[in-house]
Formats: C-alpha cells, structure tokens, sequence
C-alpha cells in the first residue's frame, strides 16, 4: 500500500512528522477510494497525534507555502499542486443532546477513528517512518468493502443521535456507491429521524443535492421514504406515495413513478436542475386527485398548480430561488404538452405554440417528456417514443422555418403606437397580442412587413385610423 503514498507529498509529511516527534496518517476518503480503485482523490485529510494546526504550519514552512487555519474547527488546510490537504488533530467528541456541535478533547488515533461516521471512512494509512503505508482497518471497513455495505464503527443510535447529518451521510454514499446499509444503521435511522430537525435546511439540502446527482437517486430516495426521513425533510414529495383504490380502479403510484422518472433523465444525462424537474413534475397529483365514476382517477390541472408549487417548496428546501428555480417551474407547467402532441397530430400551430412558450428550455422538455413514459406496456412505450421522434422532427422544422424559439415580436408597442399616433394603453397590448396570434396559428409569417400589414388591418378594424 505504500505504492499509494508515491507522490513526494507524503514522505516529506512522513519526515516532518519524524522531525516533530508527532505521528500522523492519512485517513477517509482517500483510504476508502484508493481500495476501490475510485482514483486517486484530491482531498487529503491528516490527522495528527497533537496539533494539527502547529503540524500543518510546520508542512507550509517546508515547502514555502501558505496555509489557511481555522482555529474554531481546529483544522488547517494547504494546497500542493491539485491536491488539497487539511489537517486536523486525533480527538475525543462527546455531544449534547441538543446540538451536533460536539465538546472536543485531545485524543488518540484509535479515539478519532471511532469518532468517524462509518467504517469505510474510518480507515487509515501510516505516514510514520517504522511503519510507513501499513493500514489501521479497525473495523474491519475493507470487508465492509467487499460486502458494499455501509456501517457505523460504534453503536448506529449514538452515531446518528450524536451527529443526525450522519443519517443523510449514510444514504448519500449508500446512493452514490451503490451500497446497501446495515440493517442496524437502517433501524437506528428510523429511530433517530426525528433528531434531522436540529440540522440547518442547508446542510440537509446539500446531502441531498448529492443524492439528486448520483447515477442512480432512486437507491437514496427509497432509503429516505423507508426509514421516515423524507416525511420530515421533503413532505410534499413524501405524500406522493401510495394508491387508492375505488370500485375496484387504482392510480399508479406517483412516488415509485416519479424515482422511474428521475432515474431516466439521470440515464438520459439530465444536470441537477432537470431532475429537479423530474422531481417535482407529479408534485401536485396528490391535490388535484379526484375520482370520476367514468373515466376512474384524474389529476386535472395538476402541471398548473405544480408550477405554482415550486417557489414554495424550494424556500422550504433553501434551494435557490432565481433561475434555476423559474426553469423547474417551467418544466413542471409544460411537461404534459408534448406527451399531448405526440397522442394527436402535430400541428405547426401546436408546435409553434409549445417553442414560444418553452423557448431554450425546449430540449430538455423534450427529455424530461421521453423520461416520462414509464407505462410497462412494450407496445404503448415503443409508440410513445416512435411520435416523440415525429415531435421532435416537427420542432426542428418549424423552428428552422419561422424561428419561433425565444420569440421577440417583429413590430413593436413603439410602432404600434407611432403607426396611429397612440399613447400607451389597453388598444397597443390588444393589438400585440393579436399579432402574436396571428404569427403562432401561421396566419401571417414571421418578419417585419407582413407584421406592419397585419397591425394597420387590425387599427383599422377597431376603429384606428393610421398615420399617413
């Protein structure tokens, strides 16, 4: 394992360890994904048997560099080429019932490694000259591994009650390695979950924003809804779950629906904020849920008044409530129409219609849509994607002919006003909109003269008379 520690980096901390009679090793992420042939990471952590602030003062001065130190964390961090390492002394953590802080004392190497949150980040590598590179594994986290199993060194209910962020940890790296977590870590997270609520929004959205970003979120979200956590920290998607069922008809399950979904734009190369708005594309089904005695379930409205749910649930999440946040909720208002278009004939109109609204966004649209179609019908699927196609074609045809996307009106209010000598008022916005019909139903083309011919006949039909 001392091939892993070849880059000079580690015998020169090896040699100042020496020169200051500390012991230090490296220990986490690096360990864990050196052993899983993840590469090689460029976070280093260092824990140091004394200072870990004095030692990383020490490791600057040898190479003539500058350290950042944060004294109320007791930490240190240095750059080295791309590597970034911080440094830290081995302690002792006690909490109190009320806070995650903990109250820190000096400790030992085999203290910091029961301190940390799971096995497979509990494991070190010596960086002292008599033993350099051995592995301390002692918890056994390389069999852990090898079963691809998530576990706490300690007793799970103190992990979690101690540190409640730890439960979201859990599930984030079971997602993101597709992991399975200890039956015991599952039963203490469900026995802990209420404890999440001393933990800020921010910290909560963060683990879960890497959830979103795995290749797999559904693995995350199934360990949340399982173990109650989800209910606490996400409700709205929470109360996705589930069917009822009427004079023998039931709805599909939008929860397991929309993971389906999630997972297909995860597969189709969608970034956060598309799965985003695979997330919340169904999030008001369970509002709009009515049951008709002829056609069975409906959710009638439920894109509008899911669109009108977004801003409030990203406040609540403290996800950012600028453009982001108005492109999901773009998405969520207009992901039924191209399913709508691609059940019916295409017809420039509709297409024309669905660029103007979608505009940039019409692409991924398109691929929240194709990950929408989740029927187990191989038939219905196959047909589906068969008319995205034809969809899709279409929107490339009229966007190259009439230029639609991001639409911006050929004649203006400006014009409008100086053609009739008006001022501004309710007539200019009646006439603006009737050209922005006209042009959308391909009454008139897109360019400027046969826009100015179309507001002249309009004026005039409303009693205008224009400009000589």
């Amino acid at each position: 394992m001392s091939d892993w520690l070849a880059n000079p980096i580690f015998s020169l901390l090896s040699t100042v360890a020496a020169e200051s009679g500390v012991e230090c090793y490296v220990i986490g992420g690096f360990v864990r994904d050196r052993l899983m042939n993840r590469g090689v990471a460029n976070d280093i952590d260092v824990v140091v048997v004394g200072s870990g602030i004095e030692f990383a003062q020490r490791v600057g001065k040898a190479l003539d560099t500058k350290v950042n130190v944060y004294k109320n964390f007791g930490t240190a961090m240095l750059g080295y080429g791309d590597l970034q390492i911080e440094f830290v002394g081995a302690r002792r953590e006690s909490y109190r019932a009320d806070s995650r802080k903990p109250l820190v004392e000096d400790g030992t190497l085999e203290d910091d490694q029961n301190r940390r949150d799971f096995t497979i980040n509990a494991m070190a590598l010596s960086l002292n000259k008599p033993d350099f590179g051995r592995l301390l594994d002692p918890f056994d986290g390389v069999a852990d591994l090898q079963r691809r199993v998530i576990r706490t060194p300690l007793d799970p209910n103190e992990t979690f009650s101690d540190d409640p962020l730890r439960m979201m940890r859990a599930i984030r790296f079971a997602t993101q390695l597709n992991f399975k977590i200890d039956i015991r870590a599952i039963r203490a997270i469900a026995t802990n979950k209420e404890r999440i609520k001393i933990i800020s929004r921010e910290r909560v959205i963060d683990e879960l924003n890497k959830i979103v970003l795995a290749d797999k979120p559904s693995i995350g979200f199934n360990y949340l809804f399982d173990t109650g956590l989800l209910r606490l920290i996400f409700p709205a998607m929470a109360n996705l779950h589930g069917v009822e069922v009427v004079n023998g008809k039931g709805h599909k399950d939008n929860f397991y629906h929309t993971l389906e979904v999630l997972d297909n734009v995860t597969e189709l190369g969608g970034d956060l904020w598309l799965r985003w708005a695979a997330i919340m594309h169904d999030i008001a089904k369970p509002a709009t849920k009515r049951f008709d005695q002829r056609h069975g379930w409906t959710f009638h409205g439920h894109e509008d008044r899911g669109a009108r749910m977004v801003p409030k649930l990203f406040a609540e999440l403290k996800l950012p409530l600028n453009e982001k946040m108005k492109f999901v909720q773009k998405l969520v208002l207009l992901h039924l129409r191209p399913i709508v278009l691609a059940q019916d004939v295409v017809t420039d109109s509709a297409v024309r219609r669905l660029l103007f609204e979608a505009g940039d966004d019409i692409d991924d649209l398109m691929m929240l849509c194709h990950a929408d179609v989740t029927t187990k019908n191989d038939y219905k699927k196959k047909k589906y994607r068969q008319n995205f196609e034809l969809v899709k074609q279409k929107l490339r045809d009229v966007e190259e002919r009439d230029q639609i996307r991001n639409w911006q009106p050929p004649v203006t209010g400006e014009d409008i006003m100086d053609a009739f000598g008006l001022k501004p008022g309710r007539i200019v916005g009646v006439i603006k909109n009737a050209l922005r019909e006209a042009i959308l139903e391909g009454e008139i083309a897109n360019n400027r003269e046969d826009a100015f011919r179309f507001i002249i006949t309009k004026g005039e039909s409303l009693g205008l008379t224009a400009k000589g």
